[in-house]
């Protein structure tokens, strides 16, 4: 497999600023702790991926966020960007183009931090496919509609992003329109609420991600 580029679009983890829809139940700090606990099972599996180079595009200050000084020393590993744009559309669009600028010549897989049960295996896969597609893309669905990875060997071709509404039914539809897509990759949940936490917990129960989880729950049944 050819070295590719991984791509992983993250908020930092810090209460009040990540995740904020698990809330209620959780409160601010615990469901930053579920975002921290999220990144860094992702950023594991990007670390283990055969042939990728780690790249992270950041916003929010690592520096108040829950388990910052694990994720900056996972970081190390990455190259860093930071995030820009005026809303999340164009700020993918400029991930894409600021990593191409960065490592030219790469084809990009690129994910979130809201899929903490993706697995090596599943990216190596992405990149696999990405290689062998006709289209030069591929697409991995999320059950809500929308996408949770998005392959592309050329690119520049992210910028149609920015024009996409994003968190919608139809994101992936639309999303597919506009790259061409005939590539297919696994449908995943997405983790946005506590119901979708908890199931996600249950899929991948090894991780950091499942034992934030558990300890929320137990949180909650206490109070």
């Amino acid at each position: 497999m050819n070295p590719f580029c991984l791509l992983v679009v993250a908020k930092a983890p810090v209460p009040g600023f990540a995740k904020t829809r698990l809330c209620p139940p959780a409160t601010a700090t615990e469901a930053a702790e579920i975002a921290a606990a999220s990144l860094l099972d992702t950023l594991d599996a990007v670390a283990a991926t055969p042939g990728a180079l780690p790249v992270v595009a950041v916003t929010g200050d690592l520096g108040a966020a829950a388990g910052g000084d694990e994720i900056r020393r996972a970081l190390r590993a990455a190259t860093v960007l930071a995030q820009r744009g005026r809303d999340f559309g164009e700020r993918l669009a400029n991930a894409h183009a600021d990593t191409a600028a960065r490592h030219p010549g790469r084809a990009v897989v690129q994910i979130g931090m809201d899929t903490p049960q993706v697995t090596a295996e599943l990216l190596a896969d992405a990149a696999e496919r990405l290689a062998h597609a006709s289209s030069g893309a591929v697409l991995g669905p999320a059950e809500d509609g929308g996408w949770w990875a998005l392959g592309l060997r050329d690119p520049r071709r992210a910028r149609v992003l920015a024009e996409i509404p994003m968190s919608r039914p139809d994101t992936g539809e639309l999303t597919r329109g506009a790259i061409g897509s005939s590539g297919t990759l696994r449908t995943l949940s997405d983790v946005d609420t506590m119901a979708d936490a908890r199931r996600v917990a249950e899929l991948a129960p090894h991780g950091r991600f499942a034992a934030a989880v558990a300890r929320i729950r137990e949180a909650e049944t206490a109070r």
